[in-house]
């Protein structure tokens, strides 16, 4: 999965939304705070839909990257992938771990 596929289902999601006559580019334009004409070109392919617009256009409209993926992609997770070798929630961390409490007047160290 990358991030220009997403981007394509994006615009075609807004694209038929459109076409069911849900909003208007104008509309759209002006939700999202770019021009009309920009965002025309934007759905056209003329211009490059950057990823700051695309998060607008999905808070705007309600839909989250999950909106954009198949059902079979939803558990599909390629063999080697970082999701697979790390288990969620074990990234850096600013504190002490879930199940140490720092001392009262201490900081925490984590060597």
């Amino acid at each position: 999965m990358y991030f220009a596929l997403l981007q394509h289902r994006l615009i075609a999601l807004v694209r038929g939304r459109l076409q069911n006559g849900e909003f208007t580019e104008r509309r759209l334009a002006r939700l999202t705070g770019v021009s009309q004409p920009h965002m025309h070109n934007i759905l056209k392919g003329v211009r490059v839909l950057s990823p700051g617009l695309a998060d607008e256009i999905l808070r705007q409209l309600n839909i989250t990257l999950v909106d954009l993926l198949y059902p079979a992609e939803l558990d599909h997770r390629p063999a080697g992938s970082a999701a697979e070798q790390k288990p969620a929630g074990r990234g850096h961390r600013s504190g002490p771990p879930p199940d140490k409490s720092p001392e009262p007047g201490s900081q925490y160290s984590p060597n």
